[in-house]
């Protein structure tokens, strides 16, 4: 077992912090402790406000399960409770004992969403503790300009300062210099592998069943590891509990559904979404082809209240793209998963919720001439996951969160079956076990008026686990292949290579005045699966494979520190800045030439070595009025040093983009139409360009002899989107409202026609060559949408 030991000084200052600050606190101190929920539907809000009016140093902020609970000392006080897009409500409290008050806020109508001044400074990025976390609230993304006109939470996502994408076609995104894979992409807790639909287009995440979208970039809880980079936490609807409601959608790729209601009116209720696109149908329409690419997803949740301290949660995700040029030569892949949660108020301070996690990623590759002559590959990565939380509101500002994670793994890297002239042969490759198990701490606590600390611990443990082949690799030129020199077998069970990491974390504020503070946080964290790829973007044929007695976990540092403020009279603009660092061990790369795919000797193709990314994030925001919007600005770079890559100095990662621009703009014109614009400017991303050729043959190869990487860069992106939104009648002829609601978005993605290069590659000139003259070469330039693609969709709600 390999245990990091350079951090034992802080695990004790953290310890003893904790013990310090639970001390025992004062006489006649009582809690009042519920749940705030949507009056419209019975949704739980997550981040509402609690203000105590006669105390403005006391407050609290619900949970991701809606549960608040604040101590106060006895005595009569006025209570505030609020969410963005709710009308506050006011409480008056004569507080003689513990209480629990449960909150249903209603919703703002349209008109008063529009002229009403909200007052959202007591949740405002300055007054808040977090920082490197960014909050997308659904109708934000709904407003959003969109490929095809379809809404998508990836794509929001990256108009979000330190969030990219190498380009159109890439799946997945990248936070502050990290690849696809050091992501934690969770759906209702649920890890998820590939986030992506029809090559990147389009996410998994249905937007008619997304209730939260939370991106962490730095600063991350305890309560979650696994990964270096980032994590985005998306949560589901439960359901409305009060009236069926039935949303949808008509667009040029594909069609989505969703209906929610009670089972049993304000005790359950359940949630059904579903989408289909229809790219295969129009080709098979349109032309003789048999070109197919497709696909769909169902997401379900439902929801049982047993009493008013006991809750039961199920939800479900099933998605699948497919993918054939013709009848012959097809692949597909897909997730799916499935979250059973307990939530329980043990008492008014306590709080739990215990989860049980199953997660699979698939995906298969074939090729059939016929009976005689077939191909078929498969791998895929199946996770089951068991994880108790429980929150103890210690006091007056002050919460402590604690828990167990406990994650089983499966890896089939291959399950290759080939059958040439009537001949089969069997090249699959064993599959692979690992148990990675956690533990965490953390304490949330108001030192003073002005200043707020939360600090923790998480401890994480890995095990690789047989049955399987640990290979011992020889020594070579760095840079090389290795080969495998000795072998050694283990049985069911057995613990082939073992890690444990601490992963302290710890985060500040402290309020200058009541509209500015300064934050600064430190996170460590351990990442034990590693995503394979050496493609300039994520595609859904990439494998996830264990640590190993070779390869070892990933271990990232990442420093931050930021300015926050409030700006304009009623605190209508958000300011903010960020420094971030972060250095990272054992990052994989790989050789020249290296084989990914179905190779039982892949280790010999990785190679090991550091890797950092450091930057600076400024983001303004208005809030409210007819004109809303933000402005991110991202400056940075990220880069490896990888020994036999390079010369050993340090190169640009595929997604070093040094300057990063967004501009996203919403106009109210009227109560019927409104519109958004976006446009984005990203400097072009790293590639390797030949310095040299040779022919063979009469073909002339290009190559590259300096053992450079990524030394040269592809011209910069840019793009602009428009979208225009119309409203359906609200009001009958005869005057009455109409129940039923519905709105167009007309869009235009890439206005200006912009052909963004994917990539660049280099081949033979085909113009004739006469005697004694060199071959000619030619560069080309890959564009995924090279044009203007206007679209519409009819969306509906009754």
């Amino acid at each position: 077992m390999t245990f990091n030991t350079s951090f034992r000084p802080g695990i004790q200052i953290l310890l003893l912090l904790l013990l310090a600050s639970l001390a025992a606190h004062g006489q006649n101190r009582f809690t009042i402790s519920g749940t705030i929920k949507d009056l419209s539907n019975g949704e739980t809000l997550i981040g509402a406000t609690i203000f105590v009016i006669e105390n403005k140093a006391s407050g609290a902020v619900t949970n991701a399960y809606g549960f608040y609970s604040i101590t106060l000392p006895q005595g009569n006080y006025h209570i505030e409770y609020s969410y963005m897009g709710f009308e506050r409500i006011v409480k008056q409290v004569d507080l003689r004992g513990n209480m629990a008050l449960d909150i249903a806020l209603p919703p703002l109508s349209k008109v008063l969403e529009e002229v009403k001044i909200v007052d959202e400074s007591r949740s405002s990025g300055a007054k808040n503790l977090e920082m490197s976390v960014n909050k997308l609230d659904i109708k934000t993304i709904q407003k959003l300009p969109a490929l095809m006109g379809e809404v998508d939470v990836i794509k929001s996502l990256q108009f979000l300062p330190g969030v990219s994408q190498v380009g159109e076609g890439s799946s997945g995104f990248n936070v502050r210099g990290g690849s696809v894979g050091q992501n934690l992409v969770l759906l209702d807790e649920a890890p998820v592998y590939n986030s992506s639909h029809m090559l990147g287009f389009f996410s998994v995440f249905n937007p008619d069943a997304v209730k939260d979208v939370k991106l962490y970039k730095g600063a991350i809880p305890s309560e979650f590891g696994g990964r270096v980079s980032s994590v985005l936490d998306v949560r589901l609807k439960e359901g409305n509990n009060k009236k069926t409601e039935v949303d949808g959608g008509i667009g040029f790729i594909f069609s989505r559904l969703a209906v929610q209601g009670p089972l049993i009116e304000d005790k359950a209720s359940y949630l059904i979404a579903v989408r289909r696109s229809y790219v295969d149908a129009l080709s098979t329409l349109l032309t003789s082809n048999n070109f197919g690419l497709n696909f769909y997803d169902v997401t379900v949740k439902t929801n049982y209240t047993l009493n008013q301290k006991n809750r039961l949660y199920l939800s479900g995700f099933l998605g699948r793209d497919n993918f054939g040029l013709s009848d012959d030569a097809k692949f597909n892949w897909g997730n799916k998963s499935a979250t059973l949660r307990w939530n329980s108020v043990i008492n008014s301070k306590w709080f739990s919720n215990v989860s049980a996690v199953f997660s699979n990623y698939n995906y298969n590759l074939g090729f059939n001439e016929d009976e005689n002559n077939q191909y078929d590959w498969r791998s895929s990565i199946t996770n089951y996951v068991l994880k108790p939380d429980f929150s103890y509101f210690t006091g007056r500002n002050s919460e402590l969160k604690f828990g167990l994670e406990s994650s089983y793994y499966q890896f089939n890297p291959s399950t290759t079956i080939g059958t040439t002239n009537g001949e089969t042969v069997d090249s699959s490759q064993p599959k692979k076990y690992a148990l990675e198990m956690a533990g965490y701490i953390s304490h949330k606590v108001a030192l003073s008026s002005r200043l707020e600390l939360q600090y923790g611990l998480r401890f994480s443990y890995f095990n690789y686990l047989g049955p399987g082949t640990a290979y011992t690799y020889n020594d070579t030129i760095p840079g090389r292949k290795r080969t495998a020199i000795a072998e050694q077998h283990y049985g069911s069970g057995e613990s082939i290579a073992s890690y444990s990491n601490p992963e302290p974390r710890i985060s500040t504020k402290y309020q200058l005045d009541d509209r500015t503070s300064i934050k600064a946080s430190f996170s460590r964290t351990a990442q034990y699966v590693h995503f394979i790829s050496n493609t300039s973007a994520s595609n859904p044929l990439n494998i996830w494979t264990p640590t190993t007695n070779n390869i070892k976990p990933a271990v990232g540092n990442q420093y931050t520190l930021g300015y926050f403020t409030d700006l304009g009279r009623d605190a209508n603009y958000e300011f903010s800045a960020e420094t971030f660092y972060r250095n990272t061990s054992n990052e994989i790369d790989y050789i020249n030439g290296a084989e990914l795919l179905n190779n039982d000797r892949l280790e010999g193709d990785l190679l090991s070595g550091k890797g950092r990314a450091y930057g600076l994030e400024l983001y303004l925001q208005k809030k409210k009025g007819l004109i809303t919007g933000w402005v991110s600005y991202t400056l940075s770079r990220s880069e490896l040093k990888v020994d036999g890559i390079n010369k050993g100095s340090w190169y640009p990662t595929r997604f070093d983009q040094t300057h990063n621009l967004k501009v996203v703009g919403s106009y109210t014109i009227n109560e019927k139409w409104s519109t958004t614009a976006d446009f984005a400017y990203m400097t072009g991303t790293p590639t390797t360009y030949p310095n040299q050729r040779y022919l063979s043959q009469g073909v002339l190869i290009p190559y590259n002899t300096n053992n450079t990487r990524n030394d040269a860069r592809l011209s910069a992106y840019h793009r602009l989107d428009l979208a225009l939104r119309m409203e359906g009648r609200t009001v009958r002829n005869n005057g009455r409202p109409r129940k039923n609601k519905s709105y167009w978005v007309f869009s235009v993605y890439n206005v200006y026609g912009r052909r963004n290069a994917f990539s660049t590659y280099f081949s033979q000139s085909s113009d004739r060559v006469t005697a004694l003259q060199p071959i000619q070469t030619q560069a080309h330039r890959v564009s995924i949408i090279g044009s203007m693609v206007p679209s519409a969709s009819y969306n509906f709600k009754f």
